[in-house]
């Protein structure tokens, strides 16, 4: 895997912008609503733990799976500064097991986008449904055709930091409906700086490939997976936790809500 390799050194900076908190008050909000106020929980393509320690500091027992070693290795940082006891797993989410079932499954910032085929998606929800307890939860979003096809793609994205710059390049293909990155990075070695001379930098290249989905496909996925569907609403055009936008042809990342229903495998 080339993904989130040089990225995961400086992923937690460069994503700085992103509504973590928000995200895991809508996310508790959602647990609670439903009875779900402790107990086990899965942060599936967990990255490198931002939402797994908010989860895990709001009183749920925390496990993260991903694939990356990289990503991992920072989540584990974190673990040992906040002290939380979070099991880490470096797995396939395509594949992934686990030791028992779980109360609740949550997957955020667009990781299932990394699922490219519609079958291989299918078999990751199968696997969620049959690791979640009866009547258990699935919280996840998803980006949207639109945001990939009419917002980012073909935009490259250049920014220059202190510690590191990069160069965002997209590139969608409107046949397969997948988008593909181009992520360039120049990040900072301090082990290596010259001093006066000046600051050393290395480059780091990777490839990364995402495919929209349409909210309805989804929902007849999960359907077809054997997972309750609830709702689904506007993941961003929200200015707090109670609030649900309806989704619409301009939706970017779209929230859903699933539950455990007929158990596939």
């Amino acid at each position: 895997m080339d993904e989130y390799t040089g990225f995961a050194e400086v992923y937690d900076e460069l994503m700085e912008d992103v509504p973590y908190a928000e995200w895991c008050d809508r996310i508790v909000a959602v647990l609670k609503e439903n009875g779900i106020n402790d107990g086990l929980v899965l942060d599936l393509g967990c990255g490198s733990g931002t939402m797994t320690e908010m989860l895990a500091a709001a009183g749920y027992d925390m496990t993260g799976v991903d694939l990356s070693p990289e990503m991992l290795e920072k989540a584990k940082l974190k673990k040992e500064s906040s002290g939380n006891d979070i099991l880490y797993l470096c797995q396939d989410m395509r594949s992934f097991e686990l030791y028992g079932t779980v109360r609740a499954i949550v997957c955020v910032c667009d990781s299932l986008n990394y699922i490219l085929d519609e079958d291989e998606l299918k078999h990751v929800f199968e696997l969620v449904n049959n690791y979640l307890d009866p009547g258990g939860l699935f919280l996840f979003d998803i980006n949207t055709v639109h945001k990939y096809r009419d917002v980012i793609g073909d935009m490259t994205i250049a920014e220059n930091r202190e510690d590191c710059s990069f160069i965002w390049e997209n590139y969608y293909d409107g046949d397969s409906g997948v988008n593909e990155y181009d992520l360039t990075l120049f990040i900072r070695d301090r082990e290596s700086d010259r001093g006066d001379a000046g600051a050393v930098y290395r480059k780091h290249e990777e490839t990364h490939f995402q495919r929209g989905y349409e909210p309805e496909r989804i929902t007849e996925l999960l359907k077809e997976a054997g997972i309750e569907f609830i709702e689904a609403f506007d993941g961003e055009k929200t200015e707090n936790i109670s609030e649900k936008v309806r989704v619409s042809e301009d939706s970017e990342r779209v929230f859903f809500i699933a539950r455990e229903c007929m158990k596939k495998i």
